[in-house]
């Protein structure tokens, strides 16, 4: 059935007028910002002046993306409110973060931009040219459908044609706008934005959640949740859609999403010392937790409203079963949330919600293109030249590389054939760089015996995740139970789970058996000169 006669929307002139403001400010901003750009440090770190309260709302800014908004309401609309224990996860483990000071603390005294310049530090320069190379493909990848969804929301809640060319040319017009001015402005233009784009998601998520509770109740909400899933709605061990190994899987999730996930790191790197790093992790988990459970919620509610006051032609056509939630095997069930929020905002409203959701849409985008771009810049290229490369040229080169990555995530959202769940896609493409940099950094940073040959066999050994993604995992599935003749369900959360431990059991096991030999450089040269660059930069 095709999905423009299945709803209308609220979306009106005035709010094509309010998105088009904000949009213009966001461009306005990076043209003014430009000219604060004289250094590496300040384009990559903004000059490593970010302060507490400013670090925590450009966290937020870049953590709580729309893609955030559109993973999280699928799995609330997929598994009720058992889907809360990933956000609940998430605000646990950055607060032990932030107390502890936990990998992040570290890294800070250390001085380094980016986690494969500790890499070096630590182990040598090979490994962090391999990290390098690793983390920034496992980036590219994880991003690489954020635009194809942000833009299938645009298209949803303004009630354009989803059946035509209309998400291809979103992707186009939102692409460019955020290459703008992250080219222009760097970490200096993400930060002021990513401000901006906090307060506005600040107002858009409250007046938002009040009105879905108002419109629906929030007796009913659970009573349908309870009527169609069960027990499974509310315990995710009990949930058809999650389970124990999936519970386990997001423990991991939490670690890396706030202490190991580069484009988070970023933000502690660019704060003024530690101690504004811990405070920052400290005060952000209530964020980390937010930023998964209000989107859940909505995705909670959209499925009651599908489910009690939507057309027939929208319940037959997200909900064909009787129980369970929205049918996770339909291509297009990523638009029933926006179109539940095109008929709930009134107009005028609606385009503030919506210049909130693009807020958010930029802000993730911004970060990330100079996130992976200034990782290429920093950890590949310029070790490969030994360092020679001065700061207009690295500059140059990241700027050259957001582009490229920009291109490619184009690309990609319009061709990957896609398998599976979109966050299940995001952890598992980016545990390809977290299950070999959290060993990594864990063993150097708190183990005195963890040695270079086993930090290299730990970066190529965590590589194995890839063997998660929807299509590769589909025939290594199809090829185990040929061989072995039983029924196997192989899941993201098997395959992350186990490439997790068998990255830990080699990273131990080499580095014991291959320990550094003492008489090698210590790298005290290399730290001098990395340290010496740092200030330069």
């Amino acid at each position: 059935m095709p999905l423009e006669i299945l709803h209308g929307t609220n979306f009106a002139t005035v709010d094509w007028i309010i998105v088009g403001l904000y949009l213009a400010i966001s461009v306005m901003i990076g043209l003014e910002v430009r000219r604060y750009v004289n250094s590496m440090a300040a384009y990559v770190g903004a000059g490593r002046q970010v302060g507490t309260w400013l670090g925590i709302a450009t966290m937020t800014g870049t953590e709580m993306g729309l893609i955030t908004v559109m993973y999280n309401a699928e799995a609330g609309m997929k598994g009720g409110f058992a889907a809360f224990h990933i956000g609940v996860i998430a605000g646990l483990v950055t607060l032990i973060i932030g107390l502890s000071g936990f990998i992040v603390g570290p890294l800070r005294r250390h001085g380094v931009l980016t986690i494969p310049e500790y890499y070096e530090r630590r182990y040598g320069r090979n490994v962090r040219i391999v990290g390098g190379i690793i983390l920034a493909g496992a980036g590219i990848l994880n991003m690489g459908l954020f635009l194809k969804y942000g833009s299938v929301f645009i298209v949803g809640i303004t009630g354009m044609n989803p059946n035509g060319n209309a998400v291809a040319t979103v992707m186009t017009v939102m692409l460019l706008l955020v290459l703008f001015y992250t080219v222009l402005g760097g970490m200096i233009s993400v930060v002021i934005t990513d401000y901006l784009q906090f307060v506005v998601l600040s107002f858009g998520i409250v007046v938002t959640t009040v009105l879905a509770i108002n419109q629906l109740g929030w007796q009913e909400i659970v009573s349908t949740v309870e009527s169609r899933m069960q027990l499974g709605g509310f315990d995710p061990t009990a949930s058809p859609v999650f389970g124990p190994s999936y519970v386990m899987w997001m423990i991991a999730a939490g670690l890396v999403s706030c202490a190991i996930w580069p484009t988070a790191v970023a933000r502690a790197l660019a704060m003024k010392d530690e101690r504004s790093v811990r405070r920052q992790y400290t005060f952000s988990s209530i964020s980390f937790a937010v930023r998964a459970i209000i989107p859940m919620f909505w995705g909670v509610c959209t499925f009651v409203w599908i489910a009690n006051h939507a057309p027939e032609n929208i319940q037959q056509h997200f909900l064909p079963n009787q129980t369970g939630g929205i049918n996770p095997e339909l291509a297009d069930r990523f638009y029933a949330m926006p179109i539940y929020l095109g008929q709930l905002l009134p107009s005028g409203l609606i385009g503030v919600i919506t210049a909130a959701m693009v807020a958010a849409f930029m802000s993730t985008h911004d970060s990330y293109l100079l996130c992976w771009s200034s990782v290429i810049t920093q950890d590949v290229i310029a070790p490969l030249k030994n360092d020679n490369l001065s700061v207009r040229a690295r500059i140059a080169i990241t700027r050259c590389g957001i582009v490229c990555i920009g291109i490619f995530v184009w690309w990609w959202g319009l061709f990957y054939p896609g398998g599976g769940g979109l966050w299940e896609y995001m952890v598992i493409t980016g545990a390809i760089y977290f299950t070999g940099a959290g060993v990594l950094l864990v063993g150097g940073l708190y183990w005195s015996r963890a040695s270079r040959r086993g930090a290299m066999a730990a970066l190529l050994t965590g590589c194995s995740a890839l063997l998660g993604l929807g299509p590769i995992r589909t025939r290594l599935t199809d090829l185990l139970q040929s061989s072995t003749g039983l029924e196997l369900k192989l899941t993201e959360a098997h395959v992350g789970l186990f490439s997790v431990c068998l990255t830990i059991v080699v990273f131990v096991l080499v580095s014991l058996c291959c320990p550094d030999d003492p008489a090698e450089d210590p790298l005290t040269a290399a730290d001098d000169k990395l340290a010496a660059a740092g200030e330069e930069s």
